[in-house]
């Protein structure tokens, strides 16, 4: 159930400031997190709970797990999640949060919390779109939340549409046969719902010669790469074509359309 608090931070007088600010103007906030907020979709429950997640992937997790108040503090443009500086506009969303849900490579979400005084409780998120593991993780939520039976409805409605996918996309293998694929750690997903074999893995530390030498021997005839971490193209003289995956969910916070968009691109890719 959503709580309602007023709470004044002990921060240090320059943020103190801020947030004063930040809390007169709440009305009127603005900046690119209210911009990717998917508060805008209609009446909600009073007692829904109140969740701030820092990116737009925690944010397509909590929506998915019955979660109708969800406010977004990194924008869906930033390439690059972890670098973003939070502003004190984001501080004041926390402040009024259950919870805030983070993913353990993002450093800032804890001192976020903490610098807000927010009487939310942190959640870590596991962000990986294996279907398995983001159904697991949905359901969890769904718990937390106390939204079970809208966790419960999405991830049927999930499991009929990536069961619908994986069919198109062995429909669509080149020749009939499942390909030979080199994926980035964060995108082995992909691989899986393509139902391709996967030869080697790499990232996301920066790929070596030995590596690059290692995986251009397994002869793939794709790169599935993670575009929010890409080092460029990986296998260049290889022959194997680079598929950019997307892992990251829009603003509109729907996670099920990051498994469409990517089973698009690879179905046009395996076409070429």
């Amino acid at each position: 159930m959503a709580r309602i608090r007023v709470r004044i931070a002990r921060v240090p007088s320059v943020l103190a400031l801020s947030l004063t600010t930040a809390f007169v103007l709440t009305a009127t906030a603005c900046g690119s997190d209210q911009a990717d907020s998917a508060d805008t979709k209609g009446d909600k429950s009073d007692d829904a709970p109140v969740v701030v997640a820092t990116t737009t992937w925690e944010g397509a997790f909590a929506e998915a797990a019955g979660a109708e108040d969800v406010k977004v503090i990194v924008p869906s443009s930033a390439q690059h999640a972890p670098d973003y500086d939070p502003k004190p506009s984001d501080l004041t969303a926390i402040a009024g949060a259950d919870f805030v849900l983070y993913a353990p490579f993002e450093p800032y979400a804890e001192k976020i919390k903490e610098a807000a005084g927010s009487d939310a409780k942190l959640v870590e998120v596991s962000l990986d779109n294996d279907a398995d593991k983001a159904s697991a993780e949905v359901t969890r939520l769904g718990k937390l939340f106390g939204t079970e039976a809208a966790a419960a409805k999405w991830d049927t409605s999930f499991k009929s549409e990536y069961g619908t996918l994986q069919k198109e996309l062995k429909e669509a293998w080149p020749d009939g046969r499942a390909p030979a694929v080199v994926a980035q750690v964060f995108s082995v997903w992909s691989a899986k719902m393509t139902g391709a074999e996967t030869t080697g893995m790499y990232g996301p530390e920066a790929v070596t010669a030995k590596q690059l030498s290692d995986l251009a021997k397994k002869k793939p005839a794709y790169v599935f790469d993670n575009v929010h971490m890409t080092t460029g193209e990986v296998l260049p003289d290889s022959g194997a074509e680079q598929v950019e995956i997307v892992n990251y969910p829009g603003r509109d916070l729907d996670l099920l359309a990051v498994y469409k968009n990517a089973a698009e691109t690879i179905e046009k890719a395996m076409a070429s």
